[in-house]
């Protein structure tokens, strides 16, 4: 095997490890980032019910209405 084909062999072995790492450590230790959007509502935060038309309505929606956005 020629120097290069080993030096490619390695970077590939070593880029498939820290993908692979990366990904797992996100997966066991997720930042807290993943669980809260800016506003600081659950990313999985099911729809609302509308009081007079009963339709649901995203909690985003309602906190863009509330400040005024």
């Amino acid at each position: 095997m020629t120097p290069a084909k080993l030096f490619m062999h390695l970077y590939v072995v070593a880029s498939l490890v820290v993908v692979v790492g990366g990904l797992g450590w996100m997966y066991v230790s997720p930042p807290p980032s993943m669980f809260l959007d800016r506003d600081g509502v659950a990313h999985f935060t099911p729809e609302v019910e509308h009081p007079v038309t009963g339709e649901g309505v995203s909690v985003n929606k309602l906190i863009k209405h509330y400040r005024g956005d």
